[in-house]
């Protein structure tokens, strides 16, 4: 694996907190054959004052709310879960800084952050354009975007006595695109510390079947794509690196799996493929499912991925799942559809360390990129957290630092 650094970087000002980058020359320098590179998927619902919300869920309400209001459900079920650090505003600098400290120091090299935009623009950006591009250590640790282009449907929480409507759908216009494409160009990918791969931006679609729909056919989204790529080298950067997101079962409501995914990946262009969540891959047959089922499943499904894609897949490990959360709290629960779901047991810090290290193992024997994603660094409400809670402290943080390292972005 290749390190992005960026030269000749001339900073003309900062504007809400987001660094504003006049030009930036994108060159790639070697690194060790055994440079890993741990990438930490971040969901960035946990600040209050997102419009849409303030409409919606009322002044100052973030998911943090669901954390708090969650509710054993069944024997032996922990919830609520408690952060350790407190229920912190991530939009706030120095609140994120916190973040960035103790991700580099146990071996994260990157943020993904789930990146949400609609048609009528932006949501849910204040952790990365006000909290993690403002934060004065922000150096430390690189970042991406999981353009995250689902259908965000009325779930937070869902109760089973309703269809939930959606309330920004996935599916957006050829313009629509062509306003996110530029905006990543201008404003993320010339920023110093934007992940690359071989040189070039990493961006990543989450549902491949909305993005389809967004253009009407594979043709005219291999065009758009295309076309993105080359805008970005006429803006100066050796091009994009794009990566699909692959599920194998869907998990939100109305998702759905594209039917030959390694057809589409390889039709559309995509450089690379991964996974967001074992759960994307793995039935979870049991109320509480042992997480090494899980995992073992999910290895099986890597094997399949390994002869499926012509492209390079990176693998995926999840530290949990329990959505309870995400449900009315005065419901029965079960196994009736997200967010009713089984959930996965016994993932311990040290079964996690483990699932690292197998995997750490598996991808040396295969060879090619070392680059792994994690789910996630903040998915409380889907029981999938790195940060500290009141009973584990930092130990899923330990885990990744015993196995892989410390991040070599920490001294840079």
């Amino acid at each position: 694996m290749r390190r992005c650094e960026r030269r000749r970087v001339v900073v003309s000002g900062v504007l809400g907190g987001l660094l504003s980058l006049a030009a930036a020359d994108v060159v790639c320098a070697g690194s060790a054959s055994n440079d890993w590179t741990v990438a930490v998927y971040y969901f960035p619902n946990y600040h209050p004052g997102d419009p849409r919300h303030e409409r919606h869920k009322g002044a100052g309400w973030s998911e943090w709310e669901l954390v708090r209001a969650a509710r054993p459900r069944f024997p032996g079920h922990r919830q609520p879960l408690v952060p350790l650090w407190g229920y912190e505003d991530e939009s706030d600098p120095a609140v994120m800084a916190r973040k960035i400290d103790a991700a580099a120091d146990h071996g994260v090299d990157v943020f993904i952050f789930d990146w949400y935009w609609y048609d009528d623009g932006p949501f849910l950006e204040a952790a990365l354009d006000r909290g993690f591009l403002a934060a004065t250590n922000r150096h430390r640790l690189k970042f991406a975007l999981m353009w995250a282009n689902h259908d965000w449907k009325d779930i937070h929480p869902h109760s089973r006595t309703r269809t939930p409507p959606i309330l920004y759908p996935g599916r957006v216009t050829p313009e629509t695109f062509r306003r996110i494409s530029d905006v990543c160009i201008e404003r993320y990918f010339k920023q110093p510390n934007h992940w690359c791969l071989d040189g070039r931006p990493y961006f990543s679609f989450y549902d491949l079947t909305r993005l389809l729909e967004s253009f009407g056919s594979v043709a005219a989204t291999r065009a758009a794509l295309d076309e993105w790529r080359a805008r970005a080298v006429a803006a100066g950067l050796p091009g994009l690196h794009l990566n699909a997101v692959v599920w194998g079962r869907p998990i939100l409501p109305g998702e759905t799996t594209p039917a030959d995914p390694a057809k589409l990946v390889r039709d559309l262009g995509f450089d690379s493929v991964t996974s967001y969540v074992w759960k994307h891959h793995v039935v979870l047959p049991k109320l509480v499912t042992p997480y090494e089922e899980v995992r073992d499943g999910y290895f099986r499904y890597w094997d399949r991925a390994l002869s499926m894609f012509q492209v390079p897949y990176f693998p995926n490990v999840t530290m949990g799942w329990d959505s309870s959360p995400r449900t009315a709290q005065d419901e029965e629960f079960g196994n009736y559809g997200y967010p009713f779901t089984n959930t996965i047991g016994g993932n311990t810090p040290a079964a996690f360390r483990e699932a690292l290290r197998r995997t750490r193992e598996k991808l040396e024997a295969i060879g090619g990129p070392r680059v792994i994603t994690v789910n996630a660094w903040n998915e409380w409400t889907e029981g999938s957290y790195l940060e500290p809670d009141t009973v584990h402290g930092l130990a899923y943080l330990e885990a990744i630092r015993e196995v892989f390292g410390t991040a070599a972005s920490t001294s840079q």
